[in-house]
């Protein structure tokens, strides 16, 4: 299927959902498989407790299948987007995207691409025996990459953002929602990529320019986020939101998972080489805070959605729109930040013992939220025929 001109570069939207699914079932083996003296879950330490016949074994049996089929739909969906684009660049609207406040949509591609990194590492680490002896001489590899995708999206951001102070011709009025965020999410999804070899590397040199990186991304995205979050609900309070992109309203969901993420790294990275002292309380309560945002915003936007008839329409209905996969990068942020909140805010601090009966049922929201995702993201994938 060739779209050319009706092509949307927010189509991207669909392969980030599927490798941030495939990444969220990578939680569970993250944080449900001893990996004593590593800093993740590793094919060395799984194929252990796979052998082992025993309820772990049939969590991971799960989870690898689940993995693997997402990050199948992840590169399957990037190919098949990229040429999309490649082709709608030599259309007409692509010229009047480039002019318009759509221009910020093109955020989505280093955005995926950023996605496509932590995609590979996951299954790197998963599947390949003994990768993590070799894992220092990666991770400047790592770095490279999302030097590379975080310099292409500034190159984007930073073509719209001088054009709109140039000129002037933002348009206020079709800016009833919070689409503009997208660079935001890029920009924090450059910087929790950075922030892996910032936590995880024993050079300090890596260490330094991971969290670097890490910082200074995560410091643009903080610094575009009060703009654009005051601009986007000024418009909103004025003129309504806009039906087809209301579940921007969930954008900041994915954002602050990656912000939290950012900074328990680099905590931990400060702490590795720098000789900082982890705080166990400042994880509790950082954890707690976005966990605890993400909660409001979950219930305030699917609260308008749901008044405005969104699902009925865009889920349910017949329209097409490749907004609609924006529901899903919320849902695999809300589980994947839910894992880092019970083990690191709360089991790491003792609050609640790891494997306990409360431990798995606070999972269970999580997990909830997860499968609903999950249903979501078959019922468009089968509606776009993608």
């Amino acid at each position: 299927m060739t779209l050319r001109e009706k092509f949307s570069p927010m189509c991207f939207l669909s392969a980030l959902g599927a490798g941030g699914l495939s990444v969220s079932f990578f939680m569970y083996l993250m944080f449900l498989v001893p990996h004593e003296g590593s800093p993740m879950a590793t094919y060395d330490f799984i194929i252990i407790e796979l052998m082992k016949g025993s309820w772990l074994s049939l969590v991971i049996s799960f989870s690898l299948v689940f993995i693997i089929a997402f990050a199948y739909f992840h590169f399957k969906l990037l190919f098949w987007n990229t040429k999309q684009f490649i082709l709608y660049k030599k259309t007409q609207n692509y010229h009047n995207l480039i002019n318009s406040n759509a221009e910020i949509s093109l955020m989505t591609i280093p955005l995926t691409f950023t996605m496509s990194i932590n995609v590979c590492f996951v299954l790197g680490a998963v599947f390949v025996p003994g990768l993590w002896d070799i894992v220092e001489y990666l991770f400047p590899f790592a770095l490279i990459g999302f030097l590379l995708t975080g310099f292409y999206a500034l190159k984007i951001f930073f073509n719209y953002f001088s054009r709109l102070l140039i000129t002037g011709d933002f348009d206020f009025t079709s800016n009833n929602n919070l689409s503009q965020m997208i660079s935001i999410f890029a920009f924090s999804m450059v910087a929790v990529g950075f922030a892996a070899p910032g936590a995880m590397s024993h050079n300090i040199g890596i260490n330094a320019i991971g969290i670097f990186g890490a910082l200074f991304f995560a410091s643009l995205s903080i610094l575009l986020l009060v703009i654009k979050l005051t601009l986007g609900f000024k418009n909103m309070f004025e003129h309504g939101v806009s039906v087809e992109a209301s579940p921007s309203l969930w954008i900041i969901i994915p954002i602050l998972t990656l912000l939290g993420i950012t900074f328990v790294r680099v905590s931990f990275g400060l702490d590795h080489n720098f000789n900082a002292s982890i705080d166990k309380s400042s994880l509790f309560t950082l954890t707690s805070v976005i966990v605890s945002l993400q909660i409001i915003f979950g219930i305030l936007g699917y609260k308008v959605m749901k008044q405005i008839g969104y699902f009925e329409k865009f889920i349910e209905g017949e329209i097409k729109s490749p907004v609609s996969f924006a529901l899903i990068c919320p849902g695999v942020a809300f589980m994947v930040f839910g894992m880092f909140f019970i083990n690191f805010g709360l089991t790491y601090n003792e609050v609640i013992s790891k494997y306990s009966l409360i431990y798995f049922i606070l999972m269970l929201p999580f997990m909830f939220v997860q499968y609903k995702t999950v249903m979501y993201f078959f019922k468009l994938k089968k509606k776009f025929l993608f």
